[in-house]
C-alpha cells in the first residue's frame, strides 16, 4: 500500500506524485506536508501531525488510509480468498519507510550528510509544544536550533557532536517525543491494516541508515525518527509495536560490506554490518518474521555471499533466518552473461543447493 510520491530518490526513473486531490488541499494548507526548519515542503508523504486532524475533506489521515485499504480489499477480493495476495506490505512514510523525510534529495541532501528533523509544520509543532508544556518546561517546546542542516557532518553541530545537546534533558526529551510521534503513526495505521486486511498478513519497511553508525550520536538514524544512539537502543521499541500488530519487518541494506563503505566514505563512519545485525536481532528476540531486500545494485559475488551471511546466520542456535528477501532489480545490467551467471549462482545458494 503506497501512501507515497514515487520518485527523486536512488534508482527511480518514474514520478507518480501524491493524488491531485490532496495536493491541492495543500496549495492552501502546506502544513499537511514535513516541513523542515527552513520552511521548506516536502510533498513525498503526509505528515503524521495529521494523523488524526480532520483536515482532508473532513477526514483524518489514517481515515484516508483505512478507506483506501478497506477499497482494495473489497476490489481485489477474489485475490485474497485464493491466497494469491498472501502478504500486504503497509505504507508508513516516504518510500514506504516507516521514517521521516530527512535526507530528500530534493532538498539538496547528499550522502553521508546527517539530514535534517522534519518538524516544523504547524501540526507536529503543536504536538510538541504539548508535549512540553506536559512535561513541565513550555521552554523546550521547540526544535533543536544546532542540529546543522542536511550535509552537515555530526561533528559539526552542536547537538551531535560528542558531549553534544542530543543528550542534554533536553535533548533527551526532544528525540523521545519525536521518535515517539514516529512509532505512534506506525501503530495507527497497522492498527487499521489489521482490519482491512484481516486474516492476511502485514508487513512494514525499515531503511537501514548505516551512515555516521560508528558516531556516539548516531545523527543520520536521529533525523529519521530512529533514536538509536550508541548508549540507547532505538529498533526495540519498533520491533515491539510490530509484534503487537502480528506484522513482519521488512530491512534493506542487507548487501552492505562495512569494509566496503570505508573504502568508498571512509568519512561517513558508516558500519551496515552492525546495524543490520542489531535490527535483525530486535525483531528476533520478539519472534516477529524477518524480510529484506537489498539498498543498491548488487551484481557481485561478495555481495551475494554477505545477503546469504545474513539470510542464514551460521552457528545461530535458535536456527533464525529471513521469511523472505526480494532483489532489486531486474535490469539489463543483470541480464549480462556474467552477471545473470553469478545471480544464478546466488539463487541456488538461497535455496540451499551446494554450488
Amino acid at each position: 500500500m503506497s501512501f507515497h510520491e514515487c520518485g527523486g530518490n536512488v534508482g527511480d526513473d518514474v514520478h507518480i506524485a501524491l493524488p491531485n486531490w490532496v495536493m491541492e488541499i495543500g496549495k492552501t494548507n502546506p502544513d499537511i506536508f514535513f516541513t523542515d526548519r527552513e520552511g521548506r515542503r516536502n510533498t513525498e508523504c503526509l505528515t503524521w501531525g495529521i494523523d488524526k486532524e480532520r483536515v482532508l475533506r473532513g477526514r483524518t489521515a489514517v481515515e484516508v488510509y483505512f478507506d483506501y485499504m478497506r477499497s482494495f480489499r473489497v476490489e481485489f477480493d477474489e485475490f485474497f480468498e485464493n491466497e494469491i495476495i498472501s502478504e500486504i506490505e503497509v505504507g508508513l512514510g516516504p518510500c514506504g519507510e516507516l521514517r521521516y523525510p530527512s535526507y530528500p534529495a530534493k532538498h539538496g541532501w547528499k550522502y553521508p550528510g546527517i539530514g535534517e528533523f522534519q518538524c516544523y509544520d504547524r501540526y507536529l509543532m503543536k504536538s510538541l509544544k504539548l508535549a512540553a508544556e506536559v512535561r513541565g518546561h513550555s521552554f523546550w517546546g521547540r526544535g533543536p536550533d544546532n542540529a546543522g542542516s542536511y550535509n552537515s557532518q555530526p561533528h559539526d553541530a552542536g547537538f551531535f557532536c560528542d558531549g553534544g545537546e542530543y543528550d542534554s534533558y533536553y535533548g533527551r526529551f526532544f528525540l523521545n517525543w519525536y521518535s515517539q510521534s514516529l512509532v505512534d503513526h506506525g501503530d495507527r495505521v497497522l492498527a487499521l491494516a489489521n482490519l482491512a486486511f484481516e486474516g492476511t498478513c502485514i508487513a512494514a519497511k525499515l531503511s537501514g541508515i548505516h551512515w555516521w553508525y560508528k558516531t556516539a550520536s548516531h545523527a543520520a538514524e536521529l533525523t529519521a525518527g530512529f533514536y538509536n544512539p550508541c548508549n540507547r537502543d532505538g529498533y526495540a521499541k519498533i520491533a515491539a509495536m510490530l509484534k503487537k500488530h502480528g506484522a513482519a519487518l521488512n530491512f534493506t541494506c542487507v548487501e552492505l560490506r562495512t569494509l566496503d563503505q570505508h573504502e568508498g566514505f571512509p568519512e561517513a563512519l558508516a558500519d551496515p554490518e552492525g546495524l543490520v545485525w542489531q535490527v535483525l536481532n530486535d525483531a528476533w528476540d520478539v519472534n516477529i518474521p524477518v524480510a529484506s531486500e537489498n539498498a543498491l545494485p548488487c551484481h557481485d559475488r561478495e555481495g551475494y555471499n554477505k545477503i546469504l551471511e545474513n539470510a542464514k546466520p551460521l552457528n545461530d542456535p535458535d536456527g533464525r533466518h529471513l521469511s523472505a528477501f526480494t532483489y532489486l532489480r531486474l535490469s539489463p545490467c543483470l541480464m549480462e552473461k556474467m552477471h545473470l551467471l553469478e545471480f544464478e549462482r546466488f539463487v541456488k545458494r538461497m535455496h540451499g543447493e551446494a554450488v
